[in-house]
């Protein structure tokens, strides 16, 4: 009974917030592109100066990653975030095109409910509500359970923001009390317009069968080539840099290292050196259970751990400063527990004799749960870098930088974003890093250019064209027939 009336609490909740958010929306839809971005600024300056301490809050309450590294997760999702998007035109006419007479208006798509999971929780809250609001939304949260707290926290400074700056404070709204009837209920509500779903598989799933417009975000099993031209050091700084980022919890981060036979042996020292522990085969196999489980699903208690504490699972002993796991494999699926999205600091090593096969080897690891995400390359050939980029399934190629960071735009020129699309191969409705763009309908008004009868002219025109093209293919085919007959 007790369960009941928590659920029956939490969907009267969930139903009140999207009431005050369509009465707030309704407000915003009136402010001009000056007055939104003023909003947006007050919001992006404050969760600025809040990044750390909401970044303690996440790793008390979830259990995963580290403060410094959620930090900058923060200052992403404000700071970062704010600089890419503070001279985008999001309100009003957006786009004039005087020469073709025709004009774009954004206009919002109304209330956009948010899925927040436990590893990145503080941190997508915040993206996810400057961008709503920069688009002219409103939004209501739906956090994990296990990550509540926190992500209340956010809210509320979002809330007290702007409550200063005179704006509706029902605009950015949080169901306290999350259960799955609650979320269900806010993704099918009729008055929710669109989904942002970052979290994993079944909640993303359910989000685009929910009947409601939805964007989400795939599983991301990254591989990154390391390739004999790269710059071997600078290759293993970066790698380890992503894969140690707050222990392993962006779905961006590195999950195997593909490595080219010629220079496997100076690039595992570069590892080593940066901060890798390489597993021997007995290591790797006390490693394995405590990956994955019997029914070869991922061991949630390695999730956002650090790779002491993993090690320590399994009883092993390995250097105080390691930072990163890493372990042979040799093959691809559930027989290989290495291979699979791991959330955590561990990586799969493979060997390939050439980049041809490194190039098959990386795409079987995306199809096995990575489909449509990211792929990283090390190297110096632009020819090969380019090839990788033509044959690959994913949505973001990141060249000589860590998959982590700069899938999520930190260091790369991408959108900031901690909403990774994975195109309609990764079950996604779109590959982009999710935008306030990505939030709007245009509405186009086109001006007259021609008349009918002008459409009528140029239809006859082109038929002539084609008649003459046609013609002298004919020609054409004369002309070598009499060849043919001459060298008889």
């Amino acid at each position: 009974m007790t369960v009941l009336d928590r659920d029956l609490a939490s969907l009267q909740e969930m139903r009140d917030l999207v009431r005050k958010a369509k009465t707030a929306q309704k407000e915003l839809k009136n402010y001009s592109q000056a007055e939104v971005d003023r909003v947006v600024f007050a919001l992006a300056r404050r969760m600025d100066k809040e990044s750390e301490a909401l970044a303690k809050m996440a790793v008390e309450e979830t259990g995963y990653g580290n403060v410094p590294d959620k930090t900058v997760k923060n200052l992403v999702a404000s700071r970062l975030l704010y600089e890419s998007i503070k001279d985008m035109k999001t309100v009003g006419f957006i786009h004039e095109d005087a020469e073709k007479k025709i004009y774009e208006i954004g206009i919002p798509v109304g209330i956009i409910a948010g899925l927040v999971p436990s590893t990145n929780p503080t941190s997508t809250a915040i993206y996810k509500a400057i961008i709503s609001l920069k688009a002219g939304n409103a939004i209501v949260l739906s956090p994990h359970p296990a990550a509540k707290g926190c992500i209340l926290a956010a809210v509320n400074l979002m809330k007290e923001v702007l409550r200063e700056e005179h704006a509706p404070e029902d605009l950015i709204g949080c169901i306290s009390m999350p259960t799955l009837e609650a979320t269900d209920g806010l993704m099918k509500h009729e008055d929710v317009n669109l989904i942002l779903a970052t979290g994993g598989s079944a909640m993303v799933k359910a989000a685009y069968s929910s009947g409601t417009p939805a964007l989400g975000v795939g599983p991301g099993n990254v591989p990154v080539f390391v390739e004999r031209t790269a710059d071997l050091a600078l290759a293993a700084k970066r790698i380890v840099q992503g894969k140690s980022f707050d222990y392993g919890t962006i779905c961006a981060s590195e999950q195997s290292v593909v490595i080219e036979g010629a220079v496997i042996e100076p690039m595992l020292k570069e590892l080593q050196k940066a901060g890798c522990y390489y597993l021997s085969s007995e290591e790797k196999k006390l490693l394995d259970p405590v990956v994955q489980t019997p029914r070869g699903t991922l061991n949630t208690k390695i999730v956002g751990k650090s790779a002491l504490e993993i090690a320590e699972m399994a009883g092993l002993k390995v250097p105080p400063e390691t930072k990163v796991l890493l372990a042979e494999e040799t093959g691809v699926g559930k027989d290989y527990p290495f291979s699979r999205e791991k959330l955590s600091p561990l990586l799969a090593l493979y060997v390939e004799p050439d980049w041809q096969r490194a190039c098959l080897r990386c795409i079987e690891i995306l199809e096995y749960g990575g489909e449509g995400h990211s792929l990283g390359i090390h190297s110096n050939n632009e020819s090969i870098i380019r090839e990788f980029a033509l044959r690959k399934p994913a949505s973001r190629i990141l060249v000589n930088t860590s998959t982590t960071h700069g899938a999520v735009g930190a260091t790369t020129n991408l959108m900031p974003a901690l909403t990774l699309g994975c195109g309609a191969i990764g079950g996604s409705a779109t590959s982009d890093n999710i935008s306030p763009l990505n939030l709007i309908d245009v509405r186009r008004m086109a001006y007259g250019v021609r008349e009918v009868e002008d459409v009528i002219k140029s239809s006859e025109a082109l038929d002539k064209t084609s008649s003459s093209v046609a013609s002298d293919l004919d020609l054409e085919e004369v002309v070598r027939k009499i060849l043919r007959e001459m060298t008889k």
